[in-house]
């Protein structure tokens, strides 16, 4: 049994081919819309992608340009499609070809759906790969001279400066890594010598801030060293001089803010594609119909799916399967069918033949 059956004029399958032609060439402004945003984000990530830890996140944004690239290729040549569908005539030369490109949109269809949950699932991952990336770029914060790393210290001023943040999780982060280069410690002070004995790890670790972490709204000089007093007054200085929030979390809340907005983008691009994939359907089942039928004036029925999911899916495959297979002889409904030579041929040799058997019993009585 047929779903969503529905009945056409020739009137509406009309009507319907034009309203379809319309809609392709929209959605090949949403491909691009696709594809900018894809491009957006993508920049977006690579901003910030030395206090990252991994570059796998960019899946996100290549499925989206890969995406809107096929939206715009695929509705382009849709849109072709169903302009010539409103004629029976023009439909014929279209009718091999409208199941592979009805296929074809549904894939692409799923995978503009695939785009937008991933732009709400990958949260999580952001924030391993961000707090991984931060303390790894804090801890290379001081390798000012180091080739490959000589960037991170203006990177991670920018990220604490653009975004008022401090530390990875805190300003108290900066307390458990020596964030100042060896070559501006005066290693002659026995103070400098002491504090690096006393680590393990013979590290110059001090209760202090890069200056980045000092804010902006403070009413008075920025506090940066010997942050570690436990003083009520001390404590609401530091609240007023230093950023209080991660960059982690601000990173994290800056991404987040992004990936709703392109998901819930992309979502109404896939809810509108796929709109257009169902009016490509019924276009197509009735413009079948009308040919079955044998007049183009009359009515035809259009549905969704003709049978169920699985019936329909084999059915689907196997007329793929054929598609530019050779004509096949013994398919020819002429190969049994005698030709007139043959017809005039026929006669001549019964006769030859009855000729022949009556000599051989004329022979065989006389003998």
């Amino acid at each position: 049994m047929a779903v969503g059956k529905v009945t056409f004029t020739k009137v509406e399958r009309e009507k319907l081919a034009e309203v379809l032609c319309l809609l392709n060439w929209i959605s090949v402004v949403t491909g691009t819309i696709l594809f900018g945003l894809g491009l957006f984000l993508r920049v977006e990530i690579q901003k910030w992608q030395e206090v990252m830890s991994e570059q796998g996140i960019l899946y996100v944004p290549h499925m989206l340009i890969t995406t809107g690239l096929a939206a715009c290729c695929i509705n382009f040549f849709g849109g072709k499609i169903c302009l010539d569908c409103a004629d029976t005539n023009k439909f014929l030369r279209w009718k091999l070809v409208m199941m592979p490109y009805i296929i074809c949109t549904f894939f692409f269809t799923s995978c503009i759906l695939a785009g937008a949950l991933m732009c709400y699932g990958i949260r999580s991952q952001m924030e391993e790969s961000l707090f991984m990336g931060l303390r790894n770029a804090m801890r290379y914060y001081k390798d000012t001279d180091t080739p490959g790393r000589c960037n991170l210290k203006r990177t991670v001023d920018l990220l604490q400066i653009q975004f008022q943040c401090c530390g990875n999780t805190g300003y108290r982060d900066w307390f458990q890594i020596q964030w100042i280069s060896s070559r501006y410690l005066d290693m002659s002070s026995s103070a400098v010598v002491d504090r690096m004995r006393s680590n393990v790890e013979g590290k110059y670790l001090m209760d202090g801030v890069p200056f980045s972490c000092c804010s902006t709204f403070s009413p008075w000089p920025c506090i940066q060293h010997h942050l570690s007093t436990s003083s009520t007054q001390d404590e609401q200085s530091r609240q007023l001089n230093l950023w209080r929030r991660g960059c982690r979390q601000a990173l994290l809340d800056h991404y987040t803010g992004i990936m709703q907005s392109i998901g819930l983008t992309v979502l109404l691009i896939w809810l509108f594609e796929l709109l257009v994939l169902t009016g490509v359907r019924y276009l197509q089942t009735a413009m079948e119909n009308v040919l079955r039928l044998g007049d183009p004036e009359s009515e035809s029925d259009g549905w969704f799916l003709e049978n169920s999911l699985a019936e329909t899916a084999r059915s689907n495959f196997n007329i793929i399967k054929n598609l530019g297979k050779c004509y096949q002889v013994d398919d020819d409904p002429n190969i049994n069918v005698p030709t007139a030579a043959a017809e005039e041929e026929l006669p001549s040799q019964q006769s030859w033949t009855a000729e022949v058997m009556s000599c051989s019993k004329d022979a065989f009585d006389s003998g």
